[in-house]
């Protein structure tokens, strides 16, 4: 059996080094706690970045991966596949939406609800194309994404930027106002936002928002990648804020740690 000291230099020699890790090298996990090489057992506080919402090694999370690996792991969106199409009917009977869209990751997630404002700018507010979005906010690691995020240490490496996407605090009506003109087609907003530090928002925020965006024919779109899926007390965040969304996106907790 290899040591864990053992394991960290397979890693020193095959990984490009861009990730700090800790110090210890996990084995297995189940509920709300990992273990490592030595027989440790740790607290896990950071679930995978918020992806573990039922913790690790749910039992039911298992059966149900082990069930369907025995059937179709994957397949394309040019077949009909049956538990795509159960979830699909879960997740729009018990949301404000309309109609869904699978793909891989929340990074891909938030490019699709960008895509689909940049569309809808086009066709109803002569081709407007800027998303407002937070400062101190997450919204993936794409080179769209990255400028979408209101956080310097995630854009610095990588400018200049791509452009299309103006950066307001979080939590204050007038920015977005002011932030607005005749190349705004949407804002896009964590109901709290995760990675900029549990940033929970004042009662009256997302309601001013949504009137703001009705008044102005915008979209507005909730990033849910990392409040959906119960993690505030609702299936969705924006429950919690008395607001509907034109459009969510989602990714981490609907797979409970596997990939869709």
């Amino acid at each position: 059996m290899m040591t864990g000291e053992q394991w960290k230099e397979i890693e020193a020699k095959y990984y490009m080094q861009v990730v700090r890790r800790m110090p210890m090298v996990l084995e297995r996990a189940e509920g709300t706690y990992v273990y490592d090489t030595e027989g440790n057992a740790y607290l896990d506080f950071t679930a995978g970045w918020a992806v573990l919402n039922i913790g690790h090694s749910h039992p039911e999370v298992t059966a149900a991966i082990q069930e369907q690996a025995g059937m179709i792991l994957q397949m394309s969106n040019l077949f009909y596949t049956i538990p795509q199409l159960k979830l699909a009917q879960i997740l729009i009977d018990n949301s404000c939406m309309d109609r869904v869209f699978f793909c891989n990751s929340g990074a891909e997630a938030n490019e699709g609800v960008c895509k689909l404002a940049r569309k809808y700018g086009k066709l109803n507010l002569n081709g407007a194309y800027e998303i407002i979005t937070a400062n101190n906010s997450f919204h993936g690691r794409t080179m769209g994404m990255m400028a979408a995020t209101g956080q310097a240490h995630y854009q610095d490496n990588w400018k200049p930027l791509m452009p299309g996407f103006v950066n307001v605090d979080y939590n204050d009506i007038d920015a977005i106002k002011q932030a607005t003109n005749e190349k705004t087609c949407a804002v896009m907003l964590e109901p709290v936002q995760g990675e900029g530090g549990v940033n929970v928002p004042g009662p009256d925020y997302f309601p001013q928002v949504r009137a703001w965006c009705d008044e102005h024919n915008l979209l507005l779109i909730a990033d849910e990648v990392q409040t959906g899926m119960g993690r505030l007390g609702t299936l969705f965040g924006y429950e919690q804020f008395n607001f509907e969304p034109d459009a969510i996106s989602m990714a981490k907790g609907l797979g409970a740690g596997a990939p869709l």
